[in-house]
């Protein structure tokens, strides 16, 4: 019998919102670069939505956050329109240069709030409603921001050290890829709050060679680690190469999922990954501006609306292998 991914429960303000996390890759993907396209079903609510996160070039993550957007765009009859830049001060002229369009919504990733707080702001003074997703639950309420989708970074880091400590684990390093990204930062720091004991390693995630290098290095100079966490698919495929080079027997442990991944979580080569559902964070951002510009709705209730975390092992990771093949998990 199989089960569906454990979900992680919440505080007791949010305890009936469900759970299940964000990771960048620098490898494939469709390109990051300020390209727009149509995406108008069958109906045409006339309406124009810009979504513009912080992926990277080639980020395979995306690709799954990106899918959702354009399925509601379909869906509602709305033209799409997509940019992304991992620089904050880049992301936000992309807010900006939205802005000066007019479109009739913004979705924007918040990994730097602090580099999109006035191109937030700009966009909310000329009248056009704004969401967050994927990074920045902590920050959307106080950038004026209507509504977030996307995971509680702490309560996802926290349920990994959880997780970590069930399998006899107290010592991971946590393998952060982007120094400046709050949310990765969030993820190591909800693992310290189980096991104390969890060290942070950057690593400079735009090179993979580098990512690897750092990783081996790491392990060689330290045989206390009994586990390491990879906080993104891509990378912790990469990771997977750094323990076989430095021959360790440290334990593997992931945030976020695609094909390879999953398979790696069936085989017992990695214990367990986090999915936060990009798919549906993507999906609800778009959805949730066509609602608010057809009805003045709003979701969540004045609570981000939580995608993750959802813990994927070798017992469910069968019921989302299938997802993952098709891109959508």
């Amino acid at each position: 019998m199989t089960r569906t991914p454990a979900l992680i429960g919440l505080t007791a303000a949010v305890a009936a919102t469900a759970l299940v996390l964000t990771g960048c890759s620098s490898q494939g993907g469709r390109t990051t670069s300020d390209d727009a396209g149509s995406t108008s079903g069958g109906k045409d609510s006339g309406l124009t939505i810009a979504l513009v996160t912080h992926a990277a070039p080639g980020d395979t993550f995306w690709d799954i956050v990106r899918k959702g957007a354009e399925d509601a765009a379909k869906k509602d009859g709305v033209k799409l329109l997509y940019a992304s830049d991992p620089d904050g001060s880049k992301q936000a002229q992309l807010v900006s240069q939205y802005t000066d369009q007019k479109v009739d919504g913004i979705a924007v990733s918040l990994a730097k709030p602090d580099a999109l707080k006035s191109a937030v702001e700009g966009a909310e003074k000329a009248g056009i409603p704004v969401v967050s997703l994927n990074a920045g639950s902590s920050a959307y309420k106080d950038m004026g921001i209507l509504e977030h989708f996307g995971q509680d970074e702490d309560v996802a880091g926290a349920a990994v050290g959880d997780k970590l400590e069930s399998e006899g684990l107290s010592k991971p390093i946590c393998v952060v890829q982007e120094q400046g990204n709050v949310s990765l930062d969030q993820r190591c720091a909800g693992i310290k709050k189980v096991p104390p004991d969890t060290q942070t390693l950057y690593v400079n995630g735009t090179d993979n060679s580098a990512v690897q290098s750092t990783v081996t290095a790491k392990l060689q100079a330290d045989s206390s680690a009994d586990s390491v966490v990879g906080l993104g698919a891509p990378y912790t495929a990469i990771i997977q190469k750094a323990v076989a080079a430095a021959n360790s027997k440290v334990k593997i442990a992931s945030f976020d999922l695609n094909a390879d991944l999953a398979k790696s979580v069936k085989s017992g080569a990695v214990l367990f990954t986090v999915d936060q559902q990009p798919f549906l964070q993507g999906y609800e951002a778009i959805d949730s501006l066509v609602l608010y510009k057809q009805g003045g709705f709003e979701l969540g209730g004045g609570q981000p609306t939580l995608t993750g975390p959802a813990i994927v092992d070798k017992d469910n990771v069968d019921d989302v292998l299938k997802y993952a093949e098709q891109g959508i998990r």
